[in-house]
C-alpha cells in the first residue's frame, strides 16, 4: 500500500456501534479497561511468539503500556510495545467488529500452547468501546519483525468507513488516539487516569506509565498550575498479590488487599488463599469479614467478590461465582479460561462458571468449619474461640438462607448453625450439641420459633418441656420459618416444632400422663363443643392439651398448616397470605378455664382466652378495641 485508502466496514457497523457505545457497557470508564487490556493482550502475544523468534523484541525487550494525553488537542492516548499490526491485520482487524486478532491468533494454537499464551479479548469489540467517549480514533502499529517504513494508521469516525494509509514509524507496536468529545474532557486529567487504572487494571503484570506531573508557578509567583514533565512512572502495581506464592505474603500484606478491595477499615476474620487446578484453573483469595455491611439483607446488591481474568478486573458483582447467600464473603477469582459475553460484564452459565462456583462454595465452607472448631479446641486462644461467634452474630441469619437454595451442601450447613436455647441464653448450642444432651428417649430436636428471645423464652407452650427438663432450640431470626421448612431432620433426627401439630412426647410421657389427659378431655367434652361454637370463626379447633401447666390456653398449628409468625410476616411484606386459623389449646386444670363451666359470660371469656393466647404467641387481636372492652366488662 502506497497511499491512502477508504475502505468501508465488514459489517453493519453503524447499528453495532450503536449498541456498543450505548448498550454495551454499564458505564463509560469501562472503554479505558479494555484499551489497556487489549495493550496488554499485545504484550502476550509478543512475548509468546518472541519464544521461538527473540528478533522481534528488536530493541525494546521490556514491555510495557503508557497511557498520555494532550490538553490542547484533547486526545488520550494507550500505546504499547507489543505485537503491533501489519497494514492487512489493520484493515481485517479494525474494519470487522467481533474479529478479533486473539482469536484468530488462539485457533492456531493447541495444548500447552494455549494455556502458555495466556490471551485474553476473544471477542473482538472492546477496541470500539473507544467511542464511547470519542467521536474519532486514530491507530497507529508496526508489526514487530516489520520495517520501519511498513507502519500503518487508521482512521474512523465510527460511521460506516475507515481510512487506512501507510506510516513511518520506528517504534514497534500500537498507538490508539482517541479524540474525545466535548463531553468527556474529564479524561484530560492524571488523577481521574490513575484512580480508574488503579480500580481496573492494577493488578496487570506489565508496567503502566504514565508522565509525572509537577507545580509550575505563575509569572511573579502568581497562582500556578499542574504540569507535565517527560518523566515516566508506573502507576499500576504490575503484580497481582493473588499469583505470588503463599510463603512470600505476610499476614499483614493480605489483611491490607482486603482492606483495598472491600474499602473496609476492620481487618478480617479469616481468609483463604489457593490454586485450584484441573480441568478448570484457577486462583481464589477469599476474605470472612469482621461485620456486616448495612445493606447485607439486600439480595439483589452486587456480591462481594471480584472477578478477574489474568489480573485484568473485570467485574465487582461476580454473583455467578458464588451463592446468594455467601454475599457477605470478599475477594477475588481469577481464571484464564473463564468464558465472558461479548462486554466481559456477564458470565455465561458454563461447566467453568460451575466448577468455579462450586469449588469456591466449598473453601468458604471449609474456612467456616474451621472458625467453628476453635469453639473448641484447648490450644485456640480466647480471641480464636470468640471468632466464630462473631461471624455468626453477624452473618448467621444469611447463611440459613442456604438450608432452601444450597441442596448439596445443606448438611453442612446444619452443621454450622447456632442457636440458643432454653438452657443457654447465648447463641452458641449447635444441633450437634443439641443431640448429644438429648434425654434419654427423646425422638425429636424441639424448637420454637419467635418474633424476639423474650417471646420464645417466655412462650407459654414450653411450659410442659421445661418441667420434664427437655431442651428447646429458640429461634428467632425472621429467616428461620423458611429456612427450617427445608431442614426436617439432622443426622437422622427429625426437627420438631413445639407449636405445632399436637405435643407428643412418646416414651417422656408415661402411661399414667396420657390416660389423665384422656379422661380430662372427656370430662371437659361439654364446654369443648361451646368453645368451638363460640369462636368457630377464629380457631380452627379446640382441644384439651398437656403442653400447658401455668397458662390457660395457647395456640398452635395443624402439621401441615403454616405458622402464624410465618403469615404475619408474608403480611408485612405485603405478600397475599391464605387463611391461617389455629388450634386453640386449653389447661383444663386451670382456674379460668373451669370457670368457663358456670360462667354467665361464656363467649366473652372463650373470645378473652383466644386474644390472650394470640397475644402470648406474638400476635395481635383483629379487633384490639373489642379485646378491651370484654376485659373491662368483667373486671367491673
Amino acid at each position: 500500500m502506497t497511499q491512502k485508502q477508504t475502505l468501508s466496514f465488514q459489517a453493519e457497523v453503524a447499528q453495532l456501534l450503536h449498541l456498543v457505545t450505548h448498550s454495551l457497557y454499564s458505564n463509560k470508564e469501562i472503554f479505558l479497561r479494555e484499551l489497556i487490556s487489549n495493550a496488554s493482550d499485545a504484550c502476550d502475544k509478543l512475548r509468546f511468539e518472541g519464544l521461538n523468534d527473540n528478533a522481534l523484541y528488536e530493541d525494546a525487550p521490556n514491555l510495557e503500556v503508557r497511557v498520555s494525553f494532550d490538553k490542547a488537542a484533547r486526545t488520550l492516548t494507550i500505546t504499547d510495545n507489543g505485537i503491533g499490526m501489519s497494514e492487512q491485520e489493520a484493515i481485517d482487524h479494525l474494519g470487522t467488529i467481533a474479529k478479533s486478532g486473539t482469536r484468530e491468533f488462539m485457533g492456531r494454537l493447541s495444548g500447552d500452547q494455549k494455556a502458555d499464551a495466556q490471551l485474553i479479548g476473544q471477542f473482538g469489540v472492546g477496541f470500539y468501546s473507544g467511542f464511547i467517549v470519542a467521536d474519532k480514533i486514530t491507530v497507529e502499529s508496526r508489526r514487530a519483525g516489520l520495517p520501519v517504513d511498513q507502519g500503518v494508521r487508521w482512521t474512523s469516525g465510527g460511521a460506516g468507513d475507515f481510512e487506512v494509509e501507510p506510516i513511518t514509524r520506528p517504534e514497534r507496536g500500537t498507538s490508539v488516539t482517541l479524540h474525545l468529545r466535548d463531553d468527556a474532557q474529564e479524561w484530560l486529567n492524571t488523577w481521574k487516569l490513575k484512580s480508574v487504572i488503579a480500580k481496573y487494571s492494577d493488578h496487570i503484570s506489565l508496567p503502566i506509565l504514565m508522565r509525572k506531573e509537577e507545580w509550575k508557578e505563575g509569572e511573579d509567583s502568581k497562582g500556578g498550575e499542574m504540569v507535565l514533565t517527560d518523566e515516566w512512572e508506573t502507576v499500576n502495581q504490575a503484580s497481582a498479590l493473588w499469583s505470588r506464592p503463599k510463603k512470600d505474603i505476610t499476614p499483614e500484606q493480605y489483611q491490607e488487599f482486603y482492606k483495598q478491595i472491600s474499602h473496609d477499615t476492620e481487618p478480617p476474620l479469616t481468609w483463604s488463599h489457593n490454586r485450584v487446578e484441573g480441568a478448570t484453573e484457577y486462583t481464589q483469595l477469599l476474605y470472612i469479614p469482621s461485620h456486616a455491611p448495612f445493606d447485607l439483607w439486600n439480595r439483589d446488591k452486587a456480591a462481594g467478590v471480584k472477578l478477574y481474568v489474568k489480573r485484568v478486573f473485570i467485574m465487582d458483582d461476580a454473583e455467578a461465582l458464588l451463592p446468594v447467600y455467601l454475599r457477605f464473603v470478599r475477594g477475588v477469582i481469577d481464571s484464564a479460561d473463564l468464558p465472558l459475553n461479548v462486554s466481559r460484564e456477564l458470565l455465561q452459565e458454563s461447566r467453568d462458571v460451575r466448577a468455579i462456583r462450586e469449588g469456591s462454595t466449598k473453601r468458604v465452607l471449609s474456612m467456616l468449619e474451621d472458625l467453628a472448631k476453635l469453639e473448641k479446641e484447648d490450644a485456640a486462644t480466647a480471641e480464636d474461640k470468640a471468632k466464630y461467634a462473631q461471624f455468626y452474630s453477624e452473618f448467621g441469619a444469611v447463611l440459613k438462607e442456604g438450608l432452601g437454595e444450597d441442596f448439596g451442601n445443606r448438611e453442612r450447613l446444619a452443621k454450622l448453625l447456632r442457636f440458643a436455647s432454653t438452657t443457654s441464653d447465648a447463641t452458641s448450642v449447635s444441633l450437634a450439641d443439641y443431640k448429644a444432651r438429648m434425654k434419654e428417649g427423646q425422638e425429636a430436636i424441639y424448637y420454637i420459633t419467635a418474633d424476639s428471645l423474650p417471646a420464645a423464652r417466655n412462650s407459654p407452650q414450653l411450659e410442659l418441656f421445661r418441667k420434664k427438663g427437655i431442651e428447646v432450640l429458640l429461634m428467632t431470626d425472621r429467616v428461620d420459618e423458611w429456612a427450617l421448612n427445608h431442614l426436617q431432620d439432622f443426622d437422622g433426627t427429625p426437627m420438631q416444632s413445639v407449636a405445632r401439630g399436637a405435643v407428643d412426647l412418646g416414651k417422656l410421657q408415661d402411661d399414667t400422663e396420657k390416660k389423665a389427659a384422656e379422661e380430662a378431655a372427656e370430662a371437659f367434652k361439654p364446654v369443648l363443643e361451646r368453645l368451638k361454637a363460640a369462636l368457630k370463626d377464629k380457631a380452627e379447633d379446640v382441644r384439651v392439651t398437656t403442653r400447658l401447666v401455668d397458662s390457660p390456653a395457647c395456640l398452635v398449628v395443624q402439621d401441615a398448616g403454616m405458622s402464624m409468625q410465618l403469615a404475619r410476616m408474608l403480611k408485612q411484606a405485603g405478600q397475599k397470605v391464605p387463611e391461617v386459623k389455629p388450634v386453640l389449646e386449653v389447661n383444663a386444670g386451670h382456674p379460668l378455664v373451669r370457670k368457663l363451666e358456670t360462667s354467665e359470660h361464656f363467649d366473652d371469656l372463650a373470645n378473652i382466652l383466644f386474644d390472650q393466647a394470640l397475644l402470648a404467641e406474638g400476635g395481635m387481636p383483629e379487633d384490639p378495641a373489642g379485646y378491651v372492652r370484654r376485659v373491662n366488662a368483667l373486671l367491673a
